[in-house]
């Protein structure tokens, strides 16, 4: 395993990790990034810890005394998700961001799928989004996304069937390029293409939560975000690249 720690040179890839009370699917899932990730890659794994009132400070304390590539930072208070997703990213010391979500139903497995889409498909590919099948969700759940993503699909033409999937890869310089909101990682797609680069796709399988109760995810709630919505539907259309210019120089003579 190609481990790096905070001192070393920069990792290959960082993997941010968002939570809020998820003290008992901790050490299961870095278990499985780090087999996922394997030997030939060097790697860091970031938890953001989003205000937690249980043991999640102290089980990241344990985890990180004997292992140099894990890192925690910690918000005082819980900022949401997409804040916490951009303090990890803020943070990271690699070129290329993974994420996922911090209750074990994101499998890790696809991280290198993930990533070899993005290898395989060049600079232009600023992202590589998962696309759940089979969800692990209640019947209303799944309608109240399929709702959601339905109706984004149709303002945004993002292209995208399911932006709630927090399995993700991503250039960092790239994200932290985009407009910050609360919200940011529900349209990242969209964000992407507006900013000229192409977006890839796998297919990833949903597994239920191992521990606790959910914290995040209430967004796709269509009500809570058409504001949003409605913003990036503005920032695309209001779009426009620097024009391109030269500098006059001074006459020597």
């Amino acid at each position: 395993m190609s481990e790096t720690s905070a001192s070393g040179a920069p990792p290959s890839v960082s993997v941010v990790v968002p939570v809020r009370n998820e003290a008992g699917n901790i050490a299961p899932l870095i278990a499985e990034i780090v087999t996922a990730l394997g030997r030939s890659l060097s790697f860091e794994i970031i938890y953001v810890n989003d205000g937690s009132t249980d043991r999640t400070e102290s089980e990241l304390t344990l985890l990180m005394a004997s292992r140099p590539w894990l890192r925690q930072i910690k918000h005082q208070s819980s900022c949401g998700q997409s804040a916490a997703v951009c303090t990890g990213v803020l943070h990271a010391r690699a070129p290329v961001i993974v994420t996922l979500d911090g209750d074990g139903q994101n499998d890790p497995a696809f991280i290198p799928a993930l990533l070899k889409a993005m290898a395989t498909g060049g600079p232009q590919v600023g992202l590589v989004a998962g696309q759940r099948v089979g969800r692990q969700a209640t019947g209303f759940k799944r309608f109240q996304s399929r709702l959601a993503n339905a109706v984004r699909g149709a303002v945004l033409r993002d292209g995208t069937r399911d932006t709630g999937c927090g399995l993700k890869a991503f250039r960092r310089d790239l994200f932290l390029a985009l407009p910050y909101f609360d919200g940011l990682h529900r349209f990242l797609p969209a964000l992407v293409r507006r900013e000229g680069y192409e977006i890839g796709y796998v297919d990833v399988i949903d597994r239920s939560r191992r521990a606790g109760t959910s914290n995040y995810g209430m967004w796709d709630r269509l009500w809570v975000g058409i504001l949003d919505l409605l913003g990036v539907w503005w920032l695309i259309r209001r779009r426009r690249h620097v024009p391109h210019a030269l500098e006059v120089k001074r006459n020597a003579n």
